[in-house]
């Protein structure tokens, strides 16, 4: 039987850096969260931050890097499109603190802003553009659409505000279809 090697202590202390970066950023944003404080979290020495990641942006870019992993339209009903979507992003975000700290970081500091604008633009539009009934029209659909998750998404998990935040999964779900699938899959006005 062939034994998993021991992990190395590179990786604990990379898993260690990145952690503590997504804490002191969702917690201080981008401007104040600093390569000391990082480090101290992580118990390590400051050097070891850049050593593994070169500058606090390359740390920031990386704590940030996310993957939407949007839903193959193909394999989703039309009339169907909506809470399929809007139920992917809700388990995104319950399921990866990365996006709340993107979303934290966002709305409060320009880098943080471009790297949010940049992932719905990379990743939503070219979804848009599968989904939709006109290519073309796809980034201002995909707008509307950011609109709804990132509203809900706000109110509900970096706010916590009451109704958002105590609304079942099923009603956030309810509500938000319909209205993310008319963006989607309806004329233009």
């Amino acid at each position: 039987m062939e034994v998993a090697p021991a992990p190395r202590r590179s990786d604990a202390t990379r898993a260690a850096i990145l952690e503590a970066a997504r804490d002191r950023f969702a917690e201080d944003g981008y401007d104040g969260a600093t390569v000391r404080a990082i480090a101290g979290q992580a118990g390590i020495d400051p050097s070891m931050v850049i050593r593994y990641f070169g500058s606090k942006e390359g740390l920031f870019a990386r704590v940030v890097d996310v993957a939407l992993d949007i839903p193959d339209p193909a394999r989703i009903p039309a009339d169907d499109l909506g809470r399929v979507l809007v139920t992917h992003f809700l388990e995104l975000w319950e399921r990866d603190g990365v996006l709340v700290t993107l979303l934290r970081v966002g709305v409060t500091d320009p880098a943080g802003a471009e790297r949010l604008r940049g992932v719905f633009r990379d990743q939503l539009v070219p979804a848009a553009e599968r989904f939709g009934r006109d290519p073309a029209d796809a980034p201002r659909r995909a707008t509307l659409v950011a609109s709804q998750i990132l509203g809900m998404a706000l109110l509900r998990y970096v706010l916590k505000f009451g109704p958002a935040a105590e609304m079942s999964r099923a009603d956030v779900v309810a509500w938000l279809a319909p209205t993310v699938e008319r963006y989607i899959t309806a004329p233009e006005p």
